[in-house]
């Protein structure tokens, strides 16, 4: 089980459809999320720590759901 911190860059207008695809996909999971507030250009910033098994099967799933933002991730921990 390793812990990772995902940093997710979305637009601000579609944050909402984009986030509740990815909570679908890591729901039960989340150890940890802020929520910070869009920049003047739109850009929101999503930090969340996730307890997960498979990190690369998690990010190719986040990838194919977040197309107009970015995202990069960190490991925590590994156990």
């Amino acid at each position: 089980m390793k812990i990772i911190e995902l940093d997710i860059k979305l637009p601000y207008d579609a944050r909402g459809k984009v986030l509740s695809k990815i909570l679908g996909e890591v729901r039960g999971k989340i150890k940890d999320i802020h929520f910070l507030p869009p920049t003047c250009k739109g850009v929101s910033e999503i930090r969340m720590e996730v307890a997960e098994e498979n990190v690369q099967k998690l990010l190719e799933d986040l990838k194919k759901i977040i197309k107009d933002g970015k995202i990069s991730f960190k490991i925590l921990s590994e156990a």
